[in-house]
């Protein structure tokens, strides 16, 4: 019961369901996914460890960048993250984080920022 209590808990915040979104498309660093929702990232980075925390999202070191992905971690994650692929597909947010999302390149976004 208590990783069900986590993906829920982790799952309860709008931001980190966004991130979820953005992680059905592809592998994102915390600057890609700042910029697509408007948001600090530090902001990015506590709801990412929250996710990672949960077994949602995991990550991998590239050169100098941090990439997350998703990655189900229990039975739990497994079933939400699978229903999350059908969920919000007609919701507003949603579909302008996707259409920003392919404005995102890490590229322009990160060497602003470091």
């Amino acid at each position: 019961m208590n990783e069900l209590e986590k993906v829920l808990k982790a799952c309860s915040d709008k931001n980190r369901i966004r991130i979820l979104k953005l992680l059905q498309r592809r592998k994102l660093c915390v600057c890609e996914i700042a910029f697509v929702l408007g948001i600090t990232q530090p902001s990015v980075s506590r709801h990412l460890k929250k996710l990672k925390d949960a077994g949602l999202v995991q990550a991998e070191q590239y050169s100098f960048w941090t990439n997350y992905f998703l990655e189900a971690g229990n039975i739990y994650a497994v079933q939400i993250l699978s229903s999350m692929r059908r969920w919000l597909q007609n919701d507003k947010a949603i579909k302008e984080d996707l259409k920003k999302l392919k404005r995102a390149k890490r590229n322009e976004l990160c060497c602003k920022t470091g």
